[in-house]
C-alpha cells in the first residue's frame, strides 16, 4: 500500500513538472511569435506609403498576386491592388509593372489575369512583365532581384502584407518601398491578421534558420538594363530549375 502511494506521488510530481515545462514552452512560443510580429512591423513602418499622393516616381511596380475571385465573388484584395496599379500609372508614378503570382494550372493564372486587367486599362503591353513563379511572397521578392534584376521598386499590396514583403526585401538588400492599399471592408480581418502572424513567423524562419530560396530560379530576364555591370554571359546563367518567364 505504501509503495503504491509512493508511486502515485512520483507520478503526480512528474506530471506536474511536465505540465509546468509545457506551459513555459508555450508561453515562450507565443512570446516569440508576438516579438517577431512586432519586429517586422517596427522595422518596415518607415517604408510604407498609405496615400498614393505621397508616392514618388518608381520605374518598377511589383504587384503581388492573389486570386481575382473567391467562389463567384470578386476578391477585393485583388481589385484594390489592380486599381492602385492603374492609378499609379495614370499619375505617372510607376512606368513598368512586374506582376508576380501563382500559375498553378491552365485555368488559374494570377499574373496573366492581372495583365489582362492592366491591358484593359490602357497600359501598354511593353510595360508589363510577368513572373509565373511567384508562388509565395519570398519567391516574388527574391526573383524580382535575381531574375528580373530589379533592386529598387514599389510593392503594391495590403498593409499587413507590405510589412512582411518589405522585411524579406530588406534581408536580401533590396531597396523597396510599398504602397498599402485597402483590404475588404466587409470583414473584420481578424482571421487574416491571425494567419499573418504565423506567416511572419514562417518568413522569419525561412530567412534566418532554413535559408529558404524560391522554388524556381531559371535564366536571368532583366526588365531593363539597370545594372551596367551585368554581362551577356551573366544573362545566360541558369540558377536552377527553369520556369517560363515572360517579358
Amino acid at each position: 500500500m505504501f509503495i503504491g502511494q509512493a508511486r502515485l506521488q512520483l507520478t503526480l510530481k512528474w506530471l506536474t513538472r511536465s505540465l509546468t515545462a509545457l506551459g513555459i514552452l508555450f508561453v515562450l512560443f507565443l512570446s516569440g511569435i508576438v516579438l517577431i510580429d512586432r519586429l517586422i512591423s517596427w522595422q518596415t513602418q518607415d517604408s510604407i506609403y498609405h496615400d498614393i499622393t505621397n508616392v514618388p516616381k518608381f520605374d518598377i511596380g511589383l504587384v503581388l498576386g492573389t486570386s481575382k475571385y473567391i467562389g463567384h465573388t470578386l476578391n477585393t484584395y485583388y481589385s484594390h491592388r489592380i486599381e492602385a496599379a492603374i492609378e499609379l500609372h495614370r499619375r505617372g508614378k510607376v512606368t513598368t509593372f512586374l506582376l508576380s503570382g501563382d500559375n498553378a494550372h491552365r485555368s488559374y493564372n494570377e499574373p496573366w489575369t492581372m495583365k489582362r486587367d492592366l491591358l484593359k486599362a490602357g497600359i501598354q503591353e511593353g510595360n508589363i512583365h510577368l513572373d509565373y513563379a511567384g508562388f509565395r511572397t519570398l519567391d516574388s521578392i527574391v526573383r524580382a532581384k535575381e531574375i528580373f534584376l530589379a533592386d529598387h521598386f514599389l510593392i503594391i499590396t495590403q498593409d499587413f502584407h507590405c510589412e512582411r514583403a518589405l522585411y524579406i526585401a530588406q534581408y536580401h538588400h533590396i531597396n523597396a518601398k510599398c504602397l498599402a492599399v485597402p483590404g475588404p471592408v466587409e470583414t473584420s480581418g481578424l482571421s487574416i491578421r491571425v494567419r499573418e502572424v504565423f506567416a511572419r513567423t514562417k518568413a522569419f524562419l525561412d530567412l534566418y534558420i532554413l535559408h529558404s530560396q524560391p522554388k524556381f530560379f531559371g535564366p536571368v530576364s532583366p526588365i531593363k538594363e539597370s545594372n551596367p555591370q551585368v554581362s551577356s554571359t551573366d544573362l545566360k546563367t541558369v540558377h536552377g530549375d527553369d520556369k517560363p518567364v515572360e517579358n
